[in-house]
């Protein structure tokens, strides 16, 4: 028995140091601050926060019914998929960035759902991620071989950040920080603002919003917010905070940020109320069919493409991480296979190529075919 009761001892001793050891390293920065004071007051007013977190319009779990925390976490880590990362450099183009005339209306994407607009003379600057990992563990889910080629020392001054919401792979701790001082504006969802104050920016400078409101920028430049079908955190707390879509308006174009989301009817409702749109940008790209609800499947994004009656298609979060149960390339092999029938025009460049807003005619290289 006193064997037993000292093996007792020791272990509980043991959960309480690895306990206490996680609680030590989650008050880092990069963890970020939940809301409180009267931001948390102003957080309780929305219709889309319930029971002390944001919800969905629709039931959403995070797995769907049938499967299990265990067995999903046990595919991740152990079932075999052949090519999960690119066993080559991801192929790319260095645009320079810094001097690309005012004039030009230009999209250059850096890899999953990172990408600097430039429209109308306005620079913009959607879920930047240049630290080369979307973990908040170090040496895990590092960025694929060949895609950090820019860094934040190669932006221009951005005249507004897009956050669409406050997972690693979209809100950067790293990056953001270095942004500070390039950065005029930051537009985001309810609550995203304190992790943002917490780390130095201005309150003057962030524009916290719910779904369904609007945001005058700049003569021709509205914003308007949407909803998107999907949850936020950085720590052990979810939903404390709002994932957000988007609906920008400039002078000549109508763009749709999508951020992360399943599908839902919010497509629908934004097409009906905002459509046609000039270019939506959804993501495809880290689906499983057990997490449907929170991503899209490929054929789910070109659903939601038709119901926002878009023109132009440019499927994202693909390319330079591995966080789902699929080869690196599957993505855009399945897209591209499914839009055979949907024949919408799609915008599929290499990491930094130039994206011609106004070009409708352009053409893009399959460039991951053939590759490893």
């Amino acid at each position: 028995m006193k064997i037993f009761y000292k093996t007792m001892l020791i272990t509980l001793i043991l959960i309480i140091v690895f306990v206490a050891i996680i609680v030590l390293y989650m008050q880092q920065p990069k963890f970020g601050q939940v809301p409180s004071g009267a931001r948390l007051e102003l957080i309780k007013k929305s219709p889309n926060y319930k029971d002390g977190k944001f919800v969905n319009f629709s039931h959403t779990p995070q797995i769907v019914e049938d499967a299990s925390y265990a067995s999903v976490l046990y595919d991740y880590f152990f079932k075999k998929i052949d090519r999960k990362s690119p066993l080559e450099n991801i192929p790319t183009i260095k645009t320079d960035l810094q001097n690309l005339s005012r004039k030009e209306d230009v999209l250059v994407w850096f890899g999953h759902s990172s990408y600097f607009m430039q429209i109308d003379g306005k620079r913009m600057l959607v879920d930047p991620v240049f630290s080369g990992s979307v973990s908040p563990v170090p040496g895990t889910n590092k960025s694929f071989k060949g895609t950090d080629i820019y860094t934040v020392e190669d932006l221009p001054e951005i005249d507004y950040l897009f956050i669409t919401h406050d997972h690693y792979d979209h809100l950067d701790y790293e990056t953001i920080i270095k942004l500070k001082t390039k950065t005029k504006k930051v537009i985001c969802g309810l609550g995203v603002g304190s992790h943002l104050e917490y780390w130095g920016y201005n309150p003057q400078d962030i524009i916290e919003k719910d779904w369904h409101d609007s945001i005058s920028l700049d003569s021709g430049f509205t914003v308007y917010t949407t909803p998107a079908r999907h949850f936020s955190g950085r720590s052990l707390q979810s939903s404390k905070t709002l994932w957000m879509s988007y609906v920008v308006q400039t002078p000549t174009m109508k763009i749709f940020i999508g951020g992360d989301s399943g599908y839902d009817t919010h497509y629908a409702a934004i097409g009906e109320k905002f459509g046609p749109i000039d270019l939506a940008i959804l993501d495809n790209g880290q689906f499983d069919s057990t997490w449907r609800y929170i991503h899209h499947l490929p054929e789910e994004v070109l659903k939601a493409a038709k119901d926002l009656k878009t023109k132009r298609l440019f499927p994202v979060h693909n390319s330079k991480f591995d966080i789902a149960n699929h080869s690196w390339d599957t993505p855009l092999i399945q897209i591209t296979e499914l839009n055979k029938e949907a024949h919408i025009p799609l915008i599929t460049p290499m990491i930094g190529e130039e994206v011609l807003l106004k070009d409708d005619q352009q053409q893009f290289k399959q460039w991951w075919v053939g590759r490893k």
